[in-house]
């Protein structure tokens, strides 16, 4: 089965092009040893240490909150009983001296001198104080009946054996801790020194991580970072060979197929520089041998020798003329015209025209219409299809043996044109199809052939194609022939809007 390659816009996407005239230049940053050490990792491990000290604060503050809550509660039902306890020990006591004697009244000591922190009021029915201990840390000078202070402040009725009010007791302190034992004390006190402690401890952990982390992920980076520097220094063998379904590791791919893309690309840009040399110094030194032969003597200066100067000039011409005009279409330079104009008839012109010179070599060539009705319009330029089907055909006539076959064919597939040049030649290894749109190469066997052309015909063909927004395809087996397939749009403002919408330039480069 022959081995195809397909290569143009309408196959490959292309960046936007960028129209801006500005422009930018940055050096390069000094080598790693002489910037400041603020490395990655320790970025990581403070971030890490930063994140873990706002969680471990933001988590002893709402427990402290919580917890201070709960103490609060607690002090107000202890508040809360010793209220009713003195309320129930004044209403007995009320009962045995008959009133609220200055005995009775006095049991209250026994409530108020405990704790210094507390306050205590007694009223008696009318609401009258009867009883007013103020705590030790009430501001002197205020008017309030209460301090001002108070955190806590409760309240019990005192009643007799068959439940007639008395009088009240009120009860308020200032200090949420001046009714806590020393057993709650010392569990309040513990509890928030293990919220500290639980605090650092995660803060230290969490650095930790961060540390380890941190260089799981820097240890990545600094390959990418040698390999980088590898390269740039002339190693264009350097990968970083890493993989993965992360973000790292398919960054890490996608490095390493850029370093071989920019391998691939040096080593073309080189053995192209070789074969411009080489294609310039051909003519030039069959010119140069000539002219200095005839200055010499050795050779006549007749119109025999003075043609075959013409012809090296001429055949620099035309090579220099063709880089020229490759150029300009990679640059987008070159004009681009499509009109509505029949396909069939275009190329069949073409054929007809071309056939004399393939009866001369021995060819035979043939045009085969396979549209329905003998005609398909497109919006085409009729002189970059021409040049680009004429290199086609140079090229089958170039490298097909007397007695081969030449076939032109026409169809259309959906919205494309195709047009294909089928030849019976010697083909094109499998190994060197990607390469055979590239300027000036050719395969080994053609070289060996006398009728080596320029070498930048199919390279020209495709930059035609590329204007059109089309592909070039071919398909190719050693010793029986070679098939080159150009698909082009048959609506080129259909087809722009389409790229437009999908995000694509509209128009060639």
């Amino acid at each position: 089965m022959p081995d195809r390659f397909v290569i143009g816009r309408g196959f490959e996407s292309e960046g936007k092009k960028n129209d801006s005239t500005r422009g930018s230049y940055n050096t390069m940053r000094p080598d790693p040893a002489t910037r400041p050490t603020r490395t990655f990792r320790s970025r990581i491990t403070v971030f890490f240490a930063l994140a873990a000290v706002m969680t471990a604060v933001l988590l002893s503050a709402v427990l402290a909150y919580v917890w201070e809550g709960q103490f609060q509660g607690y002090t107000r039902q202890n508040m809360q009983r010793t209220a009713q306890a003195a309320a129930d020990t004044l209403g007995a006591q009320y009962q045995t001296g008959g009133g609220w004697t200055d005995e009775v009244i006095a049991y209250a000591d026994t409530f108020a001198t405990g704790n210094p922190e507390i306050g205590l009021q007694i009223l008696n029915s009318q609401g009258e104080i009867i009883y007013d201990r103020e705590p030790s840390t009430v501001r002197r000078g205020t008017d309030s009946t209460y301090d001002q202070d108070a955190v806590a402040i409760v309240s019990a009725e005192i009643h007799n054996t068959v439940g007639t009010k008395l009088g009240t007791v009120r009860m308020w302190s200032t200090s949420a801790s001046s009714l806590l034992t020393e057993d709650d004390a010392a569990f309040r006190e513990s509890s928030y020194r293990a919220i500290l402690w639980a605090a650092l401890i995660a803060i230290v952990i969490a650095s930790v991580m961060g540390y380890f982390t941190s260089r799981s992920l820097v240890r990545p980076i600094n390959r990418i970072t040698s390999t980088a520097g590898q390269i740039r220094n002339g190693d264009l063998t350097a990968r970083t060979e890493l993989s993965g379904d992360d973000e790292i590791g398919r960054l890490g791919e996608t490095f390493d197929e850029m370093a071989t893309s920019l391998e691939r690309d040096i080593k073309h840009e080189r053995r192209l520089t070789g074969d411009v040399a080489h294609e310039l110094r051909t003519p030039l030194m069959a010119i140069q041998a000539t002219v200095e032969a005839m200055q010499d003597g050795v050779l006549p200066a007749d119109s025999e020798h003075l043609q075959t100067v013409d012809d090296e000039v001429r055949r620099l011409s035309r090579l220099v003329d063709a880089m020229l005009h490759l150029s300009r279409l990679e640059n987008g330079k070159s004009a681009f015209n499509p009109q509505r104009t029949d396909v069939v008839y275009l190329v069949r012109s073409l054929v007809d025209m071309q056939g004399r010179l393939f009866e001369a070599k021995g060819l035979r060539l043939r045009f085969d219409d396979k549209t329905l009705h003998n005609e398909l319009y497109a919006d085409v330029d009729p002189d970059g299809v021409q040049e680009a089907v004429t290199n086609l055909l140079s090229n089958a006539m170039r490298y097909t043996s007397e007695g081969g076959w030449v076939v032109v064919t026409v169809e259309q597939d959906r919205n494309d044109v195709l047009i294909s040049v089928r030849d019976t030649g010697m083909g094109i290894a499998k190994e060197d199809i990607p390469r055979t749109f590239s300027r000036f190469w050719r395969s080994d066997a053609s070289r060996e052939r006398a009728a080596g052309g320029l070498g930048v015909g199919l390279a020209i063909t495709k930059g035609i194609v590329d204007q059109h927004n089309g592909t070039i395809s071919v398909e190719s087996e050693l010793g029986k022939g070679t098939t080159f397939t150009l698909r082009l749009p048959i609506d080129q403002q259909r087809h722009g809007r389409r790229r437009e919408v999908e995000g694509e330039p509209a128009g060639p480069e």
